[in-house]
């Protein structure tokens, strides 16, 4: 259940918003939304996988943090053991929303039922004692407009990985040390061997539409899958 408001600052002038990590604050997922402008953070802490969902257009990009649902492997207690936090978790309670004629820029909105809504004496405040906006909401601001053109800008990205074939269906099977196997399958990654095959006017145009530097950082990061499961095998005894 949601309870989304826009934000405003006199009808949320004592709302905090909690700042720490945990699973019953929305971190307990096994993966998140990730956009192409990110990736270059993303791959440096974990594997870039692509989903396509049946009746929408384009697939999609998530940052992988488990091997089931609800699994996060970075998650330790109430902290966060990664040096980034992809962005549609760093803006959680709050989300991009346009105004009721759909006209205009889009508004600051606040998920009133969100976990990370804070008591009195708990959280982090989003404005002062006059309604100015805190350091805090000024960074959340930051972030939201970044995933906002990210997300919008993605579409030209995901239309390109089409135009040129270079998804390919990823089923990896994982056998754990302690003997336990866990198939992850539905998802595509970056066809490496087709790739290869472009010419140079593809490889060009990937360049200056900025495609090809995601494309790679997406491929570098599968090399995070190894560390991955060395986080699941710590974490169930087995390593």
């Amino acid at each position: 259940m949601t309870s989304h408001a826009v934000l405003d600052n006199n009808t949320h002038r004592d709302l905090r918003v909690r700042v720490d990590a945990g699973a019953d604050l929305g971190d307990g997922v096994m993966a998140t939304l990730v956009v192409p402008d990110e990736f270059r953070k993303v791959q440096a802490h974990f594997p870039i996988l692509f989903r396509r969902e049946p009746g929408q257009e384009r697939p999609f990009a998530v940052a992988l943090f488990g091997f089931e649902n609800g699994e996060n492997l970075y998650l330790d207690g109430d902290r966060w053991d990664a040096g980034y936090r992809p962005l549609s978790l760093a803006i959680q309670p709050f989300l991009i929303g346009l105004s009721e004629s759909g006209d205009g820029p889009g508004q600051v909105h606040v998920d009133l039922a969100h976990p990370r809504i804070a008591t009195a004496d708990e959280g982090v405040r989003l404005f002062d004692a006059e309604g100015t906006a805190t350091p805090f909401l000024d960074t959340i601001a930051e972030r939201l407009g970044d995933l906002d053109a990210g997300y919008r800008a993605s579409a030209g990205f995901f239309d390109a990985l089409r135009d040129h074939d270079l998804l390919e269906p990823f089923t990896l099977e994982v056998t754990l040390d302690s003997g336990a196997l866990h198939s992850l399958v539905g998802f595509h990654i970056i066809d490496e061997a087709r790739l290869r095959t472009l010419d140079a006017a593809a490889l060009g145009a990937l360049h200056a539409a900025d495609h090809l530097m995601p494309i790679f950082m997406a491929l570098a990061s599968l090399a995070q899958l190894g560390p991955l499961i060395a986080r699941k095998n710590r974490r169930t005894g087995g390593g």
